[in-house]
């Protein structure tokens, strides 16, 4: 047996190698390989379009203001640091109280591809959506070669 770096655990490592690459391999010609945590709370899903990817994740129950992202030498960064809240409430007094949002954090390695300054970030609906443009191709441009 061997120990998987995924969140797996103890695996065989035919079966944990496999698994990896499914998980991590996914997004490494365009992101780069991703850095996981022992747990991962916020799951993402990216989609490429003609003109930028479109990253969200799933992140209910949260505010806009509740999210840090930044970008530091070419890697995404996402994150939610849980607050504990005064457990008083002027309403009553708790007796069960069983969700709350872990803290989580998300890194994506981003190629030379995305226009880093444009990024964008919307939250709606308990969906964080990352907007992630590529940058303009120079269009090849056409001459006319005289022979001489």
């Amino acid at each position: 047996m061997y120990k998987s770096r995924s969140s797996f655990g103890l695996m065989p490592k035919t079966i944990g190698g496999l698994i990896e690459d499914v998980f991590q391999n996914g997004f490494q010609n365009v992101f780069g390989e991703e850095s996981w945590n022992d747990t991962v709370s916020a799951p993402a899903n990216i989609m490429e379009t003609e003109t930028a990817y479109e990253m969200k994740l799933a992140a209910p129950g949260l505010k806009k203001e509740d999210f840090k992202i930044n970008v530091d030498r070419n890697v995404l960064h996402i994150s939610y640091e849980h607050k504990e809240e005064n457990e008083k409430s002027s309403e009553g007094k708790w007796i069960r109280k069983e969700f709350k949002m872990q803290t989580f954090r998300r890194s994506f390695t981003l190629n030379d591809k995305i226009n880093v300054g444009d990024i964008s970030a919307a939250y709606n609906d308990g969906i964080l959506s990352i907007t992630l443009p590529k940058k303009e191709l120079a269009a090849p441009k056409s001459q006319e070669i005289s022979i001489a």
